[in-house]
């Protein structure tokens, strides 16, 4: 789509799941070409190994997962063990301005892709690394998923109530606070290049990102050396803080950080003396009374559907309902931000891609085009973008190149 902010750009993405292709998603998203590289041996892991599938059944082009990742790009099969097509590899990494790899570290240069192979030939060539320790150190070689390293980074510990386990949480979530910070830095090293003419190496250790959203814990231990412990869902400054049931089997989350809008909370439920009660008065005091304080809570919410959180944040109460996953393809919100945007898929009809949370005024991004069929692109992308001839790509072919 020409006009977009990332036009000129060309990536090739080696590898699969979330971490990696996720970056290359968002550069998609602002305009970028994106070529993804899979095989018929080994395809993506989203194709075959996670649910959902279209009627329920694995099949290669019916992931949900892998759909939901890979908007936007362009799918082709090449055989890296194949001498044929690993040279067909290199023809791509010369032709593009970026690199984008989530495989174990040290993979790519055993196959002969390392970065110091590939700028040979492409000087100015910007290569991202991203996998779960980074590219050094003893543990660099580790597998794992996102689920494994919130729990390396910390994050479970400190998930759950106190006399509970740690908890898992939902999804590969270090996977996409990696993601966004590699998005970052492949557009910082573009504008470097443009400056400089120079390329770069980036090495981004999911499980070091991860780190980021437990400053705070980590502050505290490096001043007190007191360790955060579970609290399940209470603050250590704002009381009330919790989930509470309401009438319609739905929940209503709310917050106060003040005792201005404890006092507004009182006045909505219909309690205003609550603000005056010597057990509620004070932040401390309504942290060392939350069981009784909960109970009143819970008996307003009770009586109440999960839309009361309005109410409350009209009169100055932080609250929101807890939202299903059907809440968010109706929320209002999201549809005129347009966040959702569907399009022609080839197994599924149909397929509601999720825009990136932001968007340029002056270039806009879009969604071009569902996620890619394995190697539904291979003949456009070497013979149209780099140049292959019928005959060179059929003898290619015939060599098992694109298999």
């Amino acid at each position: 789509m020409s006009g977009q902010a990332l036009a000129d750009v060309k990536i090739v993405e080696f590898g699969g799941y979330a971490a990696g292709p996720h970056i290359g998603k968002i550069l998609a998203n602002f305009g970028a070409t994106v070529v993804h590289v899979e095989s018929q041996a080994r395809p993506d892991g989203f194709r075959l190994q996670y649910p959902p599938f279209q009627g329920g059944k694995p099949g290669i082009d019916s992931s949900g997962c892998f759909a939901l990742f890979n908007d936007s790009k362009l799918g082709v099969t090449i055989d890296l063990k194949n001498a044929d097509g690993l040279a067909l590899a290199r023809r791509l990494t010369d032709w593009c301005d970026v690199v984008i790899e989530n495989m174990r570290s040290g993979v790519m240069a055993r196959i002969g892709l390392g970065y110091d192979v590939l700028a040979r030939t492409n000087p100015d060539l910007v290569m991202l690394s991203t996998c779960n320790m980074g590219q050094t150190g003893p543990r660099a070689d580790t597998p794992g998923f996102g689920s494994q390293l919130t729990a390396l980074a910390g994050m479970c510990n400190l998930t759950g109530f106190p006399d509970g386990p740690p908890m898992l949480l939902y999804g590969p979530y270090i996977d996409f606070i990696a993601s966004v910070l590699g998005a970052s830095a492949v557009l910082a090293a573009l504008e470097r290049r443009r400056r400089t003419g120079q390329g770069a190496c980036i090495d981004v250790s999911q499980y070091e990102c991860g780190l980021m959203f437990l400053a705070g814990p980590l502050l505290e231990y490096h001043r007190s050396g007191k360790i955060a412990e579970r609290a399940g869902n209470t603050d250590p400054d704002a009381a009330p803080h919790g989930v509470y049931p309401a009438c319609d089997a739905g929940w209503l989350a709310l917050s106060c950080w003040s005792d201005a809008e404890f006092a507004a909370l009182a006045q909505e439920i219909g309690r205003p003396e609550l603000a005056r009660d010597a057990r509620f008065a004070t932040p401390a005091a309504r942290q060392a009374n939350a069981a009784a304080l909960d109970a009143v809570i819970g008996g307003w919410t009770r009586t109440q559907d999960a839309g009361a959180a309005a109410l409350l944040q009209a009169a100055g109460v932080p609250a929101h309902p807890v939202s299903t996953v059907a809440d968010l393809f109706a929320d209002p919100q999201l549809a005129q931000r347009n966040l959702w945007r569907a399009r022609p898929h080839a197994v599924f009809g149909e397929q509601t891609c999720c825009f990136p949370a932001f968007d340029l005024s002056e270039t806009p991004g879009e969604i071009t085009r569902a996620a890619p069929r394995l190697g539904e692109h291979t003949e456009h992308v070497f013979r149209e973008l780099l140049g292959m001839s019928a005959e060179e790509y059929r003898a290619h072919e015939a060599a098992g190149a694109f298999e």
